[in-house]
């Protein structure tokens, strides 16, 4: 009833051996595995450094980041507090200035912080773009009729 045979250890060498001629058959097959030696490296791999599974940004990474969203901030309260009047003309055309800076400080530091992986920093860098975009919007819609007061582009 017990079958010796039916219980019996495969032959590895030999199941290793029919594999290696199966794989040397397909079209971009390494040769090490038919000669049985052991791949060199192609070119070194840095190693990682014990217990440290990613490192983060370096100290002036950071704090090229972070300066970067600091000074997109200063900007976009600073449009708040712009001291000149900006109904129409050229003093529009500068404020449209400001606010482009204010866009182009939003994108300059969240580019900064998504490369660095700093979350807050990045967070704060989209709420300054919104911000720009609120800026703009503020200036452009009751311009082209969107909304209930109409102001002109140019000064009479």
């Amino acid at each position: 009833m017990n079958d010796p045979d039916k219980h019996k250890e495969p032959d590895w060498d030999q199941e290793m051996r029919e594999g290696n001629r199966l794989l040397a058959k397909l079209p971009e097959a390494d040769p090490h595995l038919v000669s049985g030696r052991a791949p060199t490296l192609k070119k070194p791999v840095a190693a990682a450094s014990p217990g440290v599974s990613h490192a983060g940004p370096t100290g002036s990474e950071w704090l090229g980041a972070w300066a970067r969203v600091l000074l997109g901030l200063l900007v976009g309260v600073g449009m708040t507090q712009w001291p000149d009047t900006h109904e129409c003309g050229f003093h529009l055309l500068f404020y449209g200035v400001g606010v482009g800076a204010v866009l182009a400080a939003g994108l300059w530091s969240s580019w900064a912080s998504w490369k660095r992986r700093l979350a807050v920093a990045h967070v704060i860098s989209l709420l300054l773009i919104a911000w720009g975009f609120v800026l703009a919007a503020r200036e452009v819609l009751p311009r082209i009729g969107y909304a209930s007061s109409q102001q002109e582009w140019l000064c009479k």
